[in-house]
């Protein structure tokens, strides 16, 4: 429906339909005017699958809600690197949506992993930005190709469980900017969600229910956002504020009591009725961007999406260790341990949890393989050794050819609404795994987690196959990697460190009371990782393949260019190896020298292609500005210093193949104050002043000859180099303050 017709429908209600409009009509629909035609619009919980529940269902999972599929959950699918299969996925939900009248599906969530122990992680997508935006871009795409709308959460900075309903973010610009905010910008730009939704916690002070700064001035007005903004559920904190920040809808119902507050505030003029009517303009105007693009004839055949549930956990999981014991013979002795082989852990706890129509394990698809034999080894519902489950488990892992544990996190250890209290997982299993691998030299160990995990045994087996939360059909896929039916190709999008002291948020995580300052700034994974040379046990961007892959040829078309350009890096890539397979292409770009604090090195772009056994394929990216610039908080907006920066082209973050030098020229001057405190180092940066500088001070500088200055082995150089302009008043006589003010004025007057 065009504006012109929504704004007629809006003259036509009055203020109490008009505010009700601007709340659930109860825990999942829009409100309907039945007298103006405008119908009730139903949402849903994703956003890896249809959770749809009726009115009567609660938020949180305890009710039951319809059988659906449950596809690989965040932390898988960001690991596949792969835009065009989330785009797949995003149309089989898509579709699943029509078939069930849903309007908008809640999800992405792509809230960045400041720490392993977000209970959330498992829905969230990487520690990186860009991967975070890129896979919710595309499979914001695929969803809304049918005409459904998306709606990518949780805006912002909702980094944590505890205290997540009053808790306040204390963030400084610039990390908000590259880190927080960017994980959302590029999805929100260039796919243009239909909705977004606020999270519960406060962003420097304010709630994000009620921040005009970023619901409005960033969303609307820097962005180009033209859907609804939906409260998460309960997250509105004062009704009439919250409207007038951004917040058009309130999720759920507030019964009423927040509608008659709108009414009351337009009454007596704390609220201007336009702000009512916008927020109404639109929410009608994605109530009826789906009404009028309905597929009444939608099929879902559940059946079909299972195997594209498969299709997608093929490539979410990660080989991690490999020292030639994989893929497995399907005719050795092998046994499988481990609860998770015939029961999987294969989604979170929460919003998220889907009734999952069928379930295959690993067991389920070697059920007919003879010389495969199980053994359960743990229990599950409590961190205890079961020593008749190990003892077992031990004997038939000295009796196999190789031994396969499936482990990993149980939902006790991570859901939505806690978060997890350390980064190990259960001591029975270590234990399981430790006492198997003293017996069983080709033992393999499968984890079923959202989030890293500490491995106290890694040096201790030979294989290690990060699973993540794969789905409802996650057994046909980790069997698919482990025999070798399908090449593993999917690539960590998180750093997994030693042990979760490493981690850069550990100081401060918690925050005190409600307060959390995000201490690490803009050093999150493996920007900090790699700033600071740390051990890891797997770095950002990596996976293991059973094929090899090598690069070549990398060029650039232009190695120089204005800021306001664009450069096209190319790579060749070849399988060197006997078996088809992908790779992730990893580019990362590298500041040379900069004046401002930056990491080592940021990923940029990544691509992944498919390669035949001796095929080669040439990888294309196009780089901008954003690729070579940070967030300057002197201009509040992105900034390129001028100067050289590395092309780099790795297999990880620590894994870098080829690199090359470019030069990028800025064609915007940051503008530079100079006072009286300005150091004589910070004068010399600029030709023009420095001249001016040097007419003031005469032929040496505080006894140090201007050639010296720059030598940084030299103590009184670099003393004098640090000095404010106004030294010369206390050491070299002759010289006062207004002498220095007047240099001062002159400087500042330089165009």
């Amino acid at each position: 429906m065009i504006l012109e017709k929504i704004r007629e429908l809006v003259a036509q209600m009055t203020l109490e339909e008009k505010a009700a409009m601007c709340s659930g009509a109860d825990f999942w629909h829009t409100e309907a005017v039945e007298r103006l035609g405008i119908p009730a619009s139903m949402v849903s919980d994703g956003p890896h699958g249809l959770r749809k529940q009726d009115e009567k269902a609660d938020h949180l999972g305890a009710n039951e809600s319809i059988k659906a599929v449950c596809f690989p959950a965040g932390c898988g699918t960001a690991a596949s690197f792969n835009r065009e299969l989330l785009t797949q996925m995003g149309e089989v939900l898509g579709n699943e949506c029509q078939a069930e009248g849903i309007s908008v599906i809640l999800g992405p969530a792509v809230n960045i992993k400041r720490s392993p122990l977000c209970g959330r992680n498992f829905e969230y997508y990487s520690e990186d930005p860009l991967v975070a935006t890129e896979i919710a871009g595309a499979l914001i795409k695929g969803i809304q190709s049918k005409n459904v709308g998306t709606s990518i959460k949780h805006f912002l900075a909702n980094n944590q469980e505890t205290r997540r309903l009053s808790s306040d973010s204390r963030i400084d610009e610039r990390t908000l900017n590259e880190i927080y905010l960017a994980a959302f910008e590029g999805a929100v730009k260039k796919q243009k969600p239909w909705t977004v939704m606020c999270s519960y916690n406060r962003i420097n002070g304010i709630y994000a229910a009620q921040n005009h700064e970023y619901l409005t001035k960033t969303l609307r007005d820097k962005w180009g956002f033209d859907g609804y903004v939906m409260s998460d559920w309960g997250a509105v904190n004062n009704r009439v504020e919250d409207l007038k920040a951004g917040l058009d809808l309130e999720m759920p119902t507030s019964l009423g009591a927040n509608d008659k507050l709108i009414v009351e505030a337009v009454q007596n003029g704390t609220l201007d009725e336009k702000i009512v009517d916008t927020a109404v303009e639109r929410i009608l105007n994605i109530v009826f961007r789906y009404e009028e693009n309905r597929d009444k004839n939608a099929v879902w055949d559940k059946d079909k999406d299972h195997e594209m549930a498969r299709k997608v956990a093929q490539e979410t999981i990660v080989l991690l260790k490999n020292e030639d014991v994989l893929p497995l013979d399907e005719k050795a002795d092998i046994v499988f341990i481990g609860k998770y082989a015939k029961e999987p852990r294969y989604q979170g706890g929460g919003s998220s949890h889907i009734n999952s129509f069928k379930i295959t394990s690993a067991m389920d698809i070697v059920s007919e393989m003879s010389n495969i034999t199980y053994a359960q080894g743990f229990q599950d519902e409590e961190d205890k050794t079961d020593e008749k489950l190990l003892a077992e488990a031990v004997e038939a892992a000295k009796k196999a050819k190789a031994a396969v544990i499936f482990a990993g996190l149980p939902d006790a250890f991570e859901s939505e609404g806690f978060d997890r209290k350390h980064m190990s997982m259960p001591d029975c299993q270590n234990e399981l795994i430790e006492k198997v691998a003293e017996v069983q030299p080709n033992t393999i160990v499968v984890l079923h987690n959202g989030s890293p995990v500490e491995m106290p045994w890694v040096n201790k087996v030979k294989g290690i196959v990060e699973a993540y939360l794969s789905g409802q059909a996650v057994g046909g896929a980790v069997c698919d990697i482990l025999f070798g039916k399908v090449n593993p190709s999917a690539k960590l999008p998180e750093t997994f460190p030693l042990k979760l002291e490493d981690n850069p948020s550990y100081l401060s995580y918690f925050g005190e009371g409600d307060m959390v300052e995000y201490r690490e700034g803009i050093f999150v994974g493996y920007r900090y990782y790699d700033k600071k040379k740390m051990d890891v046990l797997f770095p950002f961007g990596h996976g293991l393949s059973y094929t090899t892959f090598e690069y070549s040829n990398l060029n650039v078309d232009k190695e120089k260019i204005k800021d306001t350009d664009t450069m096209t890096v190319s790579v060749d890539v070849t399988n060197t190896g006997k078996m088809a397979g992908k790779e992730v292409v990893q580019l990362y770009v590298a500041d040379r020298k900069s004046t401002v604090i930056r990491p080592v090195k940021e990923l940029r772009d990544f691509a992944k292609v498919e390669l035949a056994p001796g095929e080669t394929k040439t990888v294309s990216f196009v780089l901008d500005k954003r690729a070579f610039a940070y967030y300057s908080v002197k201009i509040h907006d992105w900034h390129v210093e001028t100067g050289e920066f590395d092309i780099l082209i790795g297999k990880s973050s620590r894994d870098i193949v080829l690199s090359k030098t470019v030069t990028v020229e800025s064609t915007v001057k940051i503008p530079f104050t100079y006072t009286t405190d300005t150091t004589v180092g910070d004068v010399m940066e600029e030709p023009r002043a420095w001249e001016l500088a040097k007419k003031f001070m005469g032929k040496g500088i505080f006894g140090v000859d201007e050639r010296n200055l720059k030598d940084e082995d030299d103590a009184a150089a670099q003393m004098a180099k640090y000095t404010p302009l106004r030294g010369p008043v206390s050491f070299q006589g002759g010289v006062s303050m207004a002498d220095v003010q007047r240099l001062v004025d002159e400087l500042n007057a330089l165009e």
